[in-house]
């Protein structure tokens, strides 16, 4: 599944053998790429905006507010993309 989007920076903050701390920078209609998460994760939005999660079963968008954080169970299959005309931001943290 290629796109042309522009790609979501991620930058490892921390990754030790507990954890696995992620910031995500998304441009503008940017996107993370397809990908199944290993790990349970939580996601603490830095910005409020609206994302698109495309995942095997089609797509539906998020509304997420700063600082409203959420979990998910491993296993996760997806692409995200900033469906705003901002930079939007999160930090993912991957529990091992």
């Amino acid at each position: 599944m290629n796109s042309t989007r522009p790609k979501a920076q991620p930058t490892v903050q921390i990754d030790n053998d507990r954890v696995v701390v992620t910031e995500w920078r998304f441009p503008p209609g940017a996107e993370t790429g397809w990908h199944e998460h290993g790990h349970d994760y939580v996601v603490v939005p830095q910005t409020t905006g609206k994302l698109d999660l495309q995942t095997l079963d089609g797509h539906t968008f998020s509304t997420l507010e700063t600082g409203v954080s959420y979990y998910r169970d491993s296993g996760v299959e997806h692409n995200v993309i900033n469906d705003n005309d901002f930079e939007f931001v999160f930090v993912e943290i991957e529990m091992k």
